[in-house]
């Protein structure tokens, strides 16, 4: 079997893989994208809630086993464009206190190896390439930046504009939600010529008009159609990488293809399969010179995966709610604590309004208990709906590994006392602001319970530092004991934070690349 050398070989087109390749691209390197997936499909199902979150229609076909021997399906999706062609765009940089050490109610989420400083310049980049819409100075916690938001903030409807203000008047300090969007709007209209039209369609579902800052609508469609030296094979399951005998270089790239094995060679190989599959390839990778899994001396491949404590909370009002795009509006006042609760509590942010398939999917007996009355239509029409998410800390215990040829994903709880007082608070802000409402805990999320199987944030696995007897990457995300193996995902991380990861990804895989194409001059 002969063996096609490239430049550069970049497994996974989600936002790593395909924000690093479109960096280098210009360098007239020979770069050739592997995703095990195709294009997502437009179709007039991209925007069914049945399909999308009861059905779970985009999510990967696979079967999963947890801790207690029971069998679930990640809410995996392999597509050009990875997880982001589902992820609802939310582009946030970590806190600039993140990148310490910070003391939590269930442990200790510890410091980056490297400092906020060196991610700025970076975070910047990745918000001018992703479109980010957003305003400076509204968030009380947001880190210092080098100049504005690239465009300016998606406006609230009314109904938002109303709970923002509320929210100020108890002393609060709501802010715009920072979105990657295609969206150009005047008086909180979408332009004639605008690719978004604030539909009811955007968080958790493919975005029928690509008006959604994905990873493919960005990187990957921009750069195939300018640069000829970029190669994207789609249906290409990377089976395993090989390396030479002297197991510090990788030397093959064995693919799966249409039925046939290929193989793939390069002068650098990076893996941006999100943070599980990562791990999953490089265990299943092992050799005699790396025999419990490339790039594993440390044991810490596929630990200390990390996912955030998120919860769907939908508050049901006394009145309709006829906002239609309701994914504008965070709370991060209680990231760090409370006046009534001093460890840090997390990230209030909007989500996309419920849809009466969505409720009807995933209801549950004590909802009926309470609304014995309401069709799921009204409730929908009367739901103002939150997303909430903790800090998930480190464990080594949680980790994926394989296991009698079946993968395995065990959890250990970290840090639930953080979510718990963080529902209660937003409970209590919502009673304060004059929006007192039933607030139902929805279960389902893309087809998928959020406590196991919502893997969106995935994160850690394969974390990076300066000792290679803790760590698995060097500081510049190259695996300490392989000299051509790069990771540009969310793996890297050593500790999540509370906002949502894609920025950081973004924003880690341009640092990276830049790395990459230093070293290939």
């Amino acid at each position: 079997m002969g063996v096609e050398r490239y430049d550069i070989i970049v497994i996974g087109s989600g936002p790593g893989g395909a924000s690093l390749a479109q960096r280098l691209a210009p360098s007239g390197k020979r770069i050739l994208i592997l995703e095990r997936g195709d294009y997502l499909e437009r179709a007039e199902k991209n925007w069914s809630a049945q399909a999308v979150f009861v059905d779970g229609e985009y999510q990967a076909k696979e079967t999963w086993t947890d801790s207690r021997g029971e069998a679930f399906s990640p809410a995996l999706h392999y597509y050009v464009g990875g997880n982001s062609k589902v992820y609802g765009a939310a582009l946030l940089r970590l806190r600039e206190r993140d990148f310490s050490e910070v003391v939590h109610a269930g442990g200790i989420s510890p410091a980056w190896p490297v400092g906020y400083e060196v991610f700025e310049p970076y975070y910047a980049q990745a918000e001018r390439l992703f479109h980010v819409h957003g305003l400076r100075g509204e968030d009380p916690l947001e880190p210092w930046a080098s100049g504005p938001y690239p465009h300016a903030p998606v406006s609230h409807e009314p109904r938002i504009a109303e709970l923002a203000q509320a929210l100020k008047d108890i002393g609060l300090n709501p802010f715009h939600l920072p979105l990657g969007i295609l969206l150009d709007e005047r008086n909180g209209k979408p332009t004639p010529t605008s690719t978004c039209i604030r539909c009811s369609f955007f968080d958790g579902f493919p975005c029928l008009l690509n008006g959604k800052a994905d990873a493919q609508v960005i990187c990957v469609d921009p750069m195939l159609a300018r640069y000829p030296n970029v190669t994207l094979m789609t249906g290409a399951y990377v089976s395993r990488l090989d390396t030479d005998p002297s197991g510090r270089t990788v030397g093959a790239v064995h693919v799966t293809r249409e039925g046939r094995e290929e193989a793939y060679s390069a002068d650098v190989v990076v893996v941006a399969c999100g943070a599980l599959s990562s791990a999953l390839l490089l265990l299943r990778s092992h050799n005699d010179a790396h025999p419990n899994g490339l790039a594993n001396g440390s044991g810490q491949v596929g630990r200390n995966y990390m996912r955030h404590n998120m919860s769907v909370l939908m508050a049901i009002l006394p009145h309709a709610n006829d906002t239609i795009f309701q994914k504008t509006l965070a709370i991060s006042d209680f990231y760090f604590g409370a006046d009534d609760w001093h460890h840090p509590l997390g990230l209030v942010q909007m989500c996309a309004k419920s849809h009466a398939d969505q409720i009807r999917g995933e209801v549950l007996p004590e909802w009926l208990q309470w609304l014995p009355g309401m069709p799921f239509e009204v409730m929908a029409r009367c739901a103002m709906d939150f997303w909430l998410q903790a800090e998930d800390l480190p464990h080594p215990q949680n980790r994926v590994y394989y296991r009698d040829g079946k993968v395995h994903l065990d959890l250990i709880e970290t840090n639930p006392q953080a979510l718990s007082h963080l529902k209660r608070k937003l409970k209590d802000v919502l009673s304060r602001a004059g929006h007192k409402a039933l607030l139902l805990e929805r279960s389902l999320y893309l087809g998928q319970d959020i406590a196991i199987g919502g893997t969106a944030h995935q994160a850690g696995t394969a974390r990076f530092g300066p000792d290679p007897a803790t760590s698995v990457l060097d500081l510049n995300c190259k695996a300490h004991e392989l000299d051509n193996l790069y990771l540009a995902d969310a793996s890297f991380f050593p500790a999540i934070g509370a906002v949502n990861p894609t920025l950081t990804i973004i924003a880690n895989a341009l640092r990276v690349a830049d790395h990459i194409g230093e070293r290939l001059k």
